[in-house]
Parts: C-alpha cells; structure tokens; sequence
C-alpha cells in the first residue's frame, strides 16, 4: 500500500507537527508534502523525511512570509499529483485537507481544527487592520471560504484532535468525525521530586494566547511567573512585566520539563482547541489554572488536576490563583500524572492505526 501524507507546512514544532511525526512512524516510507518547508526551524528528524514542497516554496522569503500567501494555498495544495497513492493522510489547520484524490485512494483527515481566521476567528482577524486591508481580507476569505467548504467534501473521513473540534467540524463541513486525542510524549515529560514557588506559562507568543491576561494578572499579586516562548508579542510583553515575572525566550525540550517539573502550577489563559502545553505540564504532575473553554475542558479535572477560571480576564484569573494558593496541597502529584497518561503517543498511535485499518476496510467494501 502506497501512502502520502499531507500538511500545511513545516516552520516550527507545534502539536500538529507532532501528529504528522506519528504518521511517518507508522508509514516510514511515505513522502510528506507540504506548503513550505523551512529547514533552519526543523528538526532533524523531520528534515529528514521525503519532504515534497508546492511551488510556493519557489517565491522570495517564503518562509517569513508563509502565512500571507493565504490566497494561494488552495491553487497550490491541488497541484499535488497524489494519484499514485492507495492511502492519504491529510493533517489540516487550513487547506491540507483539499488535496485532490483519485475514486479508489482512501483520503483520512486529522483535523486540528476547521481554517480558524475563515470561520470563528474571522472578526478577531479583521481586528487591527485598516479599512482598506479589511476589505481585501473580506473579499478574498469570501471566496476562501466558499473553497473551504467545498474541499471538506474530497475528504472520506475525518478524525477530530477533540470534542470541541468535532462540534465545528460538524457546524462548517457538516461532516461527522472521530475524536482521536493528539500525542503527548508522557515518557518524555515525567515527574522529578524537585518543587519551586514560581507558576509557569509555555506558549508561542501571539495575541490569541491571551499571555497579556496573565502579566497583567500576576503583576497585580506579584507572585513569581516564568514565561517561555517567543513570538511576535515578545517585545511589547517585555515592556509590560514587573520585576516578579521573567520573560526567558525560546528554550530547548529539556529545559522546559524542567520549568514543568519544578513549578507550583501551569498557567494557561487562551483557548485552544485541544492544547498540548496543559497535559505536558499534568504529564509532570503538575496542576493547571486554565481558562475553562475549549480543549481544556477535555484535559484537566476541575479540583483533582487542575482549576478553571471563566471570565478570560485578569481578575478571573486572579481569583483562580488565590483560590489554588489556598488549595494547592490538595492536588496529588501522582494522580495528575497518572490521568495525563491516556493522552500519551503510544494511545494515539494505536487509536490512528485501528481507525485506519477499520476504514480501509470500510472503504474497500462501499
């Protein structure tokens, strides 16, 4: 059986390239296409795949500039010749799953989540720019969407990385899906018997994450915080923190379990539609203070792994933090641990391989 695998792009490690990870482990030999492919901010051993690129890889600074060739992702994603393959596997965020098939090669999407900034984050989108450019987002999403849609329809099946993605898949594509969690490495990310006092972000540092909720809440108490991460918000966040918050930039794997390890408790104010950073942290015992909306939801135990605050303000959220200042001994390294432990790689890839499997058969026999 001859498989591909497709993917938006390759410019950094986020949980969606982890999932493409675990496909090249149960199809080593399968090719994997993507949009852009920026080798300097891979790891090895993804830069070492059979990396297919579009033609967009062709134009002048396309890695800086990736995601402003919206416009022309779907053009090129259809230009992928995938009619050799039996098999396609699809990760999408956005147009990956719009490749074009052939009637008898079985299309399996991942979907981490239906093109966000085309449907519940539009306006967010729109925010911040001028009228002109508002404009030109609108006309050009307008038609985005229409082919967003309408590429929903080449895929056979989807799985969904939550319940909360389900739903949206369900609301925009109209189409059913299977809720397969997304891999964590919980034989990476282990407990250790050193504590501290300091809380803990982990995140990429754009606006949507809502860090800026958590500074200006933890410069109010004045309660230690370390953030890691960098971003395009990292210089106005710099300007923002008091002298009990630490802004530390990017650090390796290694360093962040430690940061995992030894804080009093994880700090997680956006919301995701799944969110790895949250159930790394439980996979280091520790507890999470978290927005209670989205993926959330699905990964921490309010009062047995973690708390939720509801109002995505600094004052919720403080009010989270003083509840767990009062409760914190109440939250068990060893049962937090163990609870993250249904979201580890080896899960995921046995769920992936049987819903694979079930389908090819159900495909064969249509």
């Amino acid at each position: 059986m001859k498989v591909a695998i497709v993917h938006e792009w390759f410019s950094g490690i986020g949980g969606s390239e982890k999932v493409v990870k675990v496909f090249h482990d149960i199809y080593p030999e399968a090719p994997v296409y993507v949009l852009i492919h920026d080798k300097h901010k891979m790891p090895e051993e993804y830069n070492n795949m059979d990396i297919r690129t579009s033609y967009l890889q062709k134009i002048p600074f396309a890695n800086k500039i990736y995601q402003n060739l919206l416009p022309f992702m779907p053009g090129a994603v259809e230009r992928y010749d995938l009619s050799e393959y039996d098999l396609v596997l699809s990760s999408s965020t956005c147009c990956a799953k719009g490749v074009i098939t052939k009637s008898d090669t079985l299309h399996i999407c991942y979907c981490h989540t239906p093109m966000r900034y085309g449907w519940d984050l539009y306006f967010d989108y729109l925010k911040g720019k001028n009228k002109f450019m508002q404009w030109i987002i609108a006309s050009q999403m307008k038609n985005i969407r229409i082919w967003d849609r309408l590429s929903a329809d080449k895929v056979d099946y989807f799985i969904a990385n939550s319940n909360n993605v389900a739903r949206r898949i369900l609301k925009n594509y109209r189409r059913e899906s299977r809720v397969i969690y997304p891999p964590v490495d919980t034989d990476f990310y282990t407990p250790s018997n050193k504590d501290d006092n300091f809380y803990l972000i982990v995140s990429r540092l754009v606006s949507y994450k809502k860090v800026d909720i958590a500074i200006e809440a933890f410069n109010k108490l004045g309660l230690p915080l370390i953030i890691i991460g960098r971003g395009p918000e990292y210089k106005k966040y710099k300007k923002l923190i008091k002298s009990n918050i630490k802004l530390l930039g990017h650090l390796s794997d290694s360093e962040v379990r430690e940061y995992y390890r030894r804080c009093k408790a994880f700090i997680f104010p956006g919301e995701e539609d799944f969110g790895i950073t949250p159930v790394e942290a439980q996979a280091c015992g520790r507890p999470v203070i978290a927005y209670g909306k989205g993926g959330t939801l699905e990964t921490i135990i309010e009062g047995k792994t973690g708390i939720f605050f509801y109002k995505q303000d600094a004052e919720s959220l403080i009010e989270a933090i003083q509840k767990f200042e009062k409760s914190s001994d109440d939250f068990d390294k060893d049962f937090i641990r163990k609870y993250a432990e249904k979201f580890s790689v080896n899960r995921f890839k046995n769920e992936i391989i049987s819903f694979i499997e079930e389908k090819i058969y159900e495909f064969k026999n249509l």
